[in-house]
């Protein structure tokens, strides 16, 4: 379904990818690295967004500047860091039904009304986004996005505003969701929940594991490495030995 080869990109002169490679198909993948390694700017480039050196392959189709179009767009579904970001319109409906709108979707009221059941926000459909919580903006913009159905799902630190209840939903949302899926996180505990494969990239900005979480978890030199653990002097009481 997806194939990265080569993929190098830089803001002016700053490195964000170096040669990074990988394939995937009809599975989820948590993408694993610390602030700053390239995770965010990777999944810009699979949605279309930014364009590196390298290659990029959609369902078999090399992906360029000519060919991202409504039709691709309808296909990829992004979740941002920033996903606050994402927010604009004046109610939850209209922030729901806003794609549909764009993709030309007739049947947009039913949409919107089951997907907002489905979530749990139907009751927050005349309000304005704005005055939600954290987790329940979060709902808007997954359903905002999840409502066209994409056919690839690209969710960046998807659990930053989450409460640990809506953590929990969104984790047996995750479980649900038939959809190929890159779910980037520093979370190693949500990462474990969610994946069985993971991709790690270092603050180098490469690739630097990709297989089982289980193998992963056991490795912590490459944990060391991404900078998603580190050792630290804990107290005891009265001694202080390191971790």
């Amino acid at each position: 379904m997806v194939r990265v080869k080569n993929l190098t990109f830089k803001y002016d002169k700053l490195l964000a990818l170096d040669n990074v490679s990988f394939c995937m198909d009809n599975e989820k993948i948590v993408l694993l690295g610390s602030n700053g390694s390239g995770k965010s700017t990777l999944l810009r480039i699979l949605a279309g967004l930014y364009f590196g050196k390298g290659e990029y392959f959609f369902d078999g189709v090399k992906i360029t500047k000519r060919n991202v179009d409504k039709n691709f767009r309808k296909k990829i579904g992004i979740l941002f860091q920033n996903h606050e970001s994402m927010i604009f319109n004046p109610t939850v409906f209209d922030e729901i039904a806003f794609s549909l709108r764009e993709f030309g979707f007739s049947d947009i009221v039913d949409r919107v009304i089951e997907i907002a059941k489905k979530f749990n926000i139907e009751k927050f459909l005349k309000k304005s986004p704005l005055e939600l919580s954290g987790g329940e903006k979060q709902k808007v913009i997954l359903a905002s996005i999840l409502v066209y159905k994409p056919k690839f799902l690209l969710l960046d630190e998807p659990t930053a505003a989450m409460d640990p209840k809506t953590i929990g939903w969104f984790i047996d949302l995750i479980y649900e969701l038939n959809i190929p899926s890159i779910i980037a996180t520093h979370n190693l505990a949500l990462a474990y929940e969610i994946s069985n494969r993971a991709v790690v990239m270092s603050e180098e900005h490469k690739i630097i594991f990709d297989g089982d979480i289980e193998e992963l978890m056991k490795d912590l030199d490459t944990l060391i490495k991404a900078n998603l653990i580190h050792k630290h002097k804990h107290r005891h009481k009265k001694f202080i030995h390191s971790h």
